[in-house]
């Protein structure tokens, strides 16, 4: 049996978190055995799919309207995941992340004081509500949203900076959303025109 990675000392608030990540961690270490070729093969349409998810996300953003259209590209290739399911839950945390640092980061914007006190504050704040949202895997994005907000130079008002942002992450977790969607339903797709294809008759 493989052994567990020790947890954090901060884990035992949440031992059914720890009790997941424990899960987790073992199912990594399996995968980690299979052979060369497998794990090339996995990785190949890991790839695949987050290319097509990154490409889908970038190409449209200049005619939203999104100057930074790579924000959209890698969150596309952040979402995907091998399962559907996974990326589902994944593409949801990114999304609330983004807009629960975009709203803090905005509030921030307007207070006084020291800069670097008040985005301090703000990312306490960003990622505590995340934890009361029980949307603890949320809050590196809420962090990082907040930290644009507020320390990336911008031209514009705070207000279209998070409109950009926003518009701009969910436009990428709909394209691996997407993506991952079609690619889990692809083969199924194959088989049964495979299956339907009439047969040809032997003279």
């Amino acid at each position: 049996m493989i052994p567990a990675p020790p947890s954090a000392p901060a884990d035992r608030f949440h031992p059914a978190r720890t009790h997941l990540q424990e899960l987790r961690a073992r199912l990594a270490a399996l995968s980690k055995t299979q052979p060369l070729w497998k794990r090339c093969v996995g990785g190949t349409h890991h790839g695949l799919i987050s290319a097509c998810a990154a490409v889908l996300a970038y190409l449209p953003t200049h005619a939203l309207g999104l100057k930074e259209g790579f924000w959209a590209s890698i969150t596309a290739i952040s979402v995907v995941q091998t399962e559907f399911q996974a990326t589902e839950s994944t593409a949801r945390d990114q999304f609330i992340g983004a807009m629960i640092g975009g709203l803090v980061g905005m509030a921030a914007s307007f207070a006084p004081g020291a800069q670097l006190l008040v985005y301090a504050i703000a990312l306490i704040l960003a990622m505590l509500a995340c934890w009361a949202l029980n949307l603890a895997s949320a809050s590196r994005l809420a962090g990082s949203t907040a930290t644009i907000l507020l320390l990336v130079p911008h031209t514009g008002s705070v207000f279209a900076m998070f409109g950009a942002r926003l518009g701009e992450v969910g436009w990428g977790v709909c394209a691996a959303v997407g993506c991952v969607w079609l690619a889990a339903r692809l083969p199924a797709w194959v088989q049964h025109a495979r299956s339907t294809r009439p047969q040809a008759t032997p003279r």
